[in-house]
């Protein structure tokens, strides 16, 4: 194609945004022609000047990347690889180490690592900054390209180097790259009586994969008191698997609405009637690596006073994107507008604040001398109601077993522990009110005096 097809081209299409977005009459003929020339000088004085000689198409594809990248970090102009990849990445299974990256101070910076990938076993964390990729500086280049240098064939090897907020000097990982294929809902019980719940990412199935989940834990397990929904190190994806996973614990209501310069991107998302858990109290995990449709439930769910948010603060992503097909072989990623909780907080840049603070941390028992108790005695006299005795040795093992969640994962043994809280609380109210009401009932119909 030559140079003033190329123009031409440019020209129409830039006419026609002007026409699309309503701002015609705040633009000018003049204002519009002074900017197309002053492209038509840029493109014609790199393809005379540039040290190595460019075909026209090339430079084409460099203007319009260059001008969809600096609108955000998460809009893009995607080829068909491009394309491929994003879809690969919607559906859950790729070949790569497992990381999802963001541009953050402009470093490629990890939003969180995907459970059981490469890249989670061998201990990237969200919050490390990605300076090389098989000793390739990555400064400059686009999260797209980046993903190309972590993705590639299975058993291939890659080498990434990051730096972390509190080490002075990088370091590096060896990993091998496997086929990444993410299982979004995980369930597992804690103590018996809880349901814990991780979503590790927001995959088109997500939203009815916990639902199912849900509904059939419940129906065989009816004693359960409380659920924890893990969604730590989330860094989001389909937006209507979160629409789905919100409605699944709220009773109707809204759940999220966005807004845009565009009328079909202002949406009121609806809960139906009907939650799923029958209203058992519900506590959220999240950090600074749930993004995006993480935030969407998290905030809904905190502005409707279902859930207790746990951890720490969210990443702040509020943004919503749109595929927009261009041709055949390419199309863009557009950021067209921002999302909002139903109590019109943006969470943009902000994120989702917990409602109690807990910090991921390493915690270490502090030994002590080990005490004997009244059912260690001999000739003790057995319990009057023949419950099991409490002996050290069992008080012990109980508190292995509880030291050794908390060594594991603090912020989950606190979760659960403000989950036993409320259960408790919410039984006391129950009994309370149960009694108060049967005193009445005794006083209405006793004889007057």
């Amino acid at each position: 194609m030559n140079f003033q097809k190329i123009f031409y081209v440019v020209f129409c299409i830039f006419c026609f945004c002007i026409v699309s977005t309503g701002y015609s009459e705040t633009i000018s003929s003049e204002v519009s022609e002074k900017e197309i020339s002053r492209f038509k000088q840029v493109f014609d004085q790199v393809k005379k000047s540039y040290v190595e000689d460019i075909n026209d198409q090339t430079l084409m594809d460099y203007a319009i990347k260059g001008m969809i990248s600096e609108l955000d970090p998460h809009s893009a102009y995607l080829d068909q690889q491009d394309f491929a990849d994003l879809q690969a990445s919607i559906t859950g299974e790729f070949a790569g180490v497992g990381l999802e990256i963001g541009l953050k101070s402009g470093f490629i910076t990890v939003i969180a690592p995907i459970d059981d990938s490469p890249a989670s076993k061998a201990g990237i964390e969200a919050g490390d900054r990605i300076v090389r990729v098989d000793d390739i500086p990555v400064k400059g280049l686009t999260i797209t390209q980046v993903t190309r240098m972590l993705r590639g064939p299975k058993n291939t090897d890659v080498k990434i180097t990051v730096f972390r907020n509190d080490l002075e000097d990088p370091f590096e990982f060896s990993l091998t790259r496997e086929t990444i294929k993410i299982k979004s809902v995980r369930q597992r019980t804690l103590d018996n009586d809880f349901l814990y719940l991780r979503i590790s990412s927001f995959q088109s199935n997500t939203g009815s994969d916990l639902q199912k989940l849900v509904d059939i834990y419940l129906d065989e397990n009816p004693q359960t008191k409380g659920v924890i929904l893990d969604l730590r190190n989330n860094p989001g994806g389909d937006l209507r698997a979160a629409i789905t996973v919100t409605d699944v614990f709220l009773d109707g209501g809204l759940i999220v609405y966005t807004q845009g310069r565009l009328a079909n991107s202002q949406i009121h998302y609806q809960a139906e009637v009907g939650d799923n858990t029958f209203g058992l109290p519900l506590v959220i995990l999240i950090n600074d690596g749930s993004a995006s449709a993480s935030e969407i439930v998290a905030g809904a769910l905190q502005d409707h006073r279902r859930a207790l948010i746990v951890g720490s603060g969210s990443f702040g992503k509020g943004s919503v994107q749109t595929i927009e097909q261009i041709d055949a072989s390419h199309a863009i990623k557009l950021t067209t507008a921002l999302y909002y909780t139903p109590s019109g907080r943006s969470i943009q840049a902000q994120g989702i604040t917990p409602d109690i603070t807990i910090e991921k941390v390493h915690v270490s028992r502090i030994e002590g001398i080990n005490q004997s108790t009244e059912a260690d005695l001999n000739n003790h006299l057995n319990n009057a109601n023949n419950n099991t005795e409490s002996t050290s040795q069992h008080r012990r093992e109980k508190r292995i077993s509880n030291l050794q969640l908390l060594r594991e994962d603090n912020q989950l043994q606190e979760a659960l522990n403000l989950l036993k809280g409320i259960q408790i609380i919410m039984t006391n109210q129950k009994t309370s009110a149960a009694s108060n009401r049967m005193n009445n009932d005794d006083a209405s119909n006793g004889n007057p005096e």
